[in-house]
């Protein structure tokens, strides 16, 4: 059977929608970090409380990770990505309104919770969309959106926040994102099988190959029992933790430490620091193509555990190498090297969640994306306090290879093609 009738087959427009909401999605969260020195002057903050600042947001992020993944797998991706992207959008809105260091802390993980169900409603819309041969490169091109739209945001950011000031910064974000969930609630749909504009050909051709293992149980529940029992699931997160506290440090504190450690002004410390993101979009490129050419070749567990591992092996040689490097280039070549690993594990570990979770993707990569994001948490605090205890980062970066090290060890152990329920 013909995969369409089309060139151009419409279910990536679907992918295109992810895309956007993924470069919107970074762009957001990644201002608050060009923002800081603004911010701090203006609220009077320490290094120490914007640590704070940067962390409660992945604090709440994390925490409604999992029921937000619920809502999407009950609710589907249609309301539910509508719905937060509103709630998001107003508090990157209301981020422009606070006025000392507790009312940014509510605000921030407010909008980190609002962000919560962005990713596991995307899986959940590729479990219905996007057969299985192509599901790794889809999820390389989604998250390849966030490292863009970070990328872009850094010196993008650093030009609205000299231009318009960072109050009126964040109330320009957060009016594009409400456009955003009016489009996609106008033009989605649930399942392929529900959308006019599709052929018969097309969602004949999702349906038969979007996963054949899995079983349409109508009504069928999330079994929270053997999810925490689940040995797939607490690898996952395992790891996901390991590679969330690399890139995080990319979104929050790459900036301000280049631009503090080489005496850069705003908009060219931007620049740097956007190098290492778009490297990021090329390793989750690389990696879902990969991944994909080799579940092509009937290798499913190796389609899922190499790419991962290869990229958490240049995260750590990434990592260490910086540490040693005395000009900014040096730094931003081998932080570049360390977040294109990094992100390299990003549509295996993604792919990997809608393997094993099927009709409750939301719910699985959510809980996946929980753990990463504690890791993120931990990441935004460790960095100014390592700082602070030794009067150097070194001691970071040795910590963040030896996480990328021990996932290594963890992807292993996978079992992709066993359900959460069975392995």
């Amino acid at each position: 059977m013909n995969k369409t009738t089309k060139f151009f087959p419409r279910r990536y427009f679907m992918v295109l929608g992810t895309f956007l909401l993924s470069l919107l999605l970074y762009i957001d969260r990644v201002c608050i970090s060009v923002a800081k020195d603004s911010i701090s002057e203006d609220l009077l903050l320490s290094d120490k409380q914007m640590g704070w600042v940067l962390s409660v947001f992945a604090l709440g992020y994390a925490l409604c990770q999992t029921p937000s993944g619920i809502l999407a797998d009950k609710f589907g991706p249609r309301k539910i990505l509508s719905a937060i992207v509103i709630i998001w959008s107003v508090f990157t809105a209301f981020t422009g309104l606070v006025w000392n260091f507790v009312s940014l802390l509510i605000v921030r993980f407010l909008f980190g919770a609002g962000e919560a169900g962005a990713f596991p409603s995307i899986s959940r819309a590729v479990y219905s969309w996007i057969p299985m041969s192509e599901r790794g490169l889809v999820t390389g091109i989604n998250f390849s959106g966030s490292r863009l739209g970070a990328a872009f945001s850094l010196p993008l950011v650093a030009y609205l926040l000299d231009g318009f000031g960072w109050k009126n910064t964040f109330f320009i974000l957060g009016l594009i994102g409400i456009i955003w969930a009016v489009v996609w609630y106008a033009f989605f749909r649930d399942n392929p099988e529900e959308h006019p504009s599709l052929n018969k050909e097309e969602v004949a051709y999702i349906v038969e190959n979007r996963q054949q293992k899995a079983k349409d149980v109508p009504g069928e529940k999330l079994d929270f029992q053997r999810l925490l029992k689940s040995k797939n699931m607490w690898l996952a997160m395992g790891q996901y933790f390991c590679s969330n506290f690399t890139f995080f440090f990319a979104l929050t504190w790459l900036f301000p430490h280049v631009k503090s450690k080489y005496g850069l002004e705003n908009v060219e410390a931007g620049m740097y620091a956007a190098i290492p993101l778009i490297f990021g979009a090329f390793g989750n490129w690389f990696s879902g193509f990969l991944s994909d050419f080799i579940y092509k070749k009937g290798q499913w567990k190796k389609a899922r555990v190499l790419p991962a591992s290869l990229g958490f092996a240049l995260a750590a040689i990434g990592l260490l190498m910086s540490v040693h490097m005395e000009t900014v280039e040096g730094a931003i070549l081998f932080l570049s090297l360390a977040i294109f690993g990094a992100d390299m594990t990003l549509p295996s570990s993604w792919a990997f969640c809608i393997d094993i979770g099927e009709k409750h993707a939301g719910a699985v990569s959510g809980t996946m994306n929980m753990a990463g994001n504690v890791g993120a948490f931990i990441t935004a605090l460790l960095f100014p306090y390592i700082q602070g205890w030794t009067g150097s980062v070194e001691l970071f970066f040795y910590l963040g290879a030896l996480f990328n090290v021990i996932a290594i060890f963890l992807w292993l152990k996978v079992r992709p093609e066993k359900s959460y329920k069975m392995y």
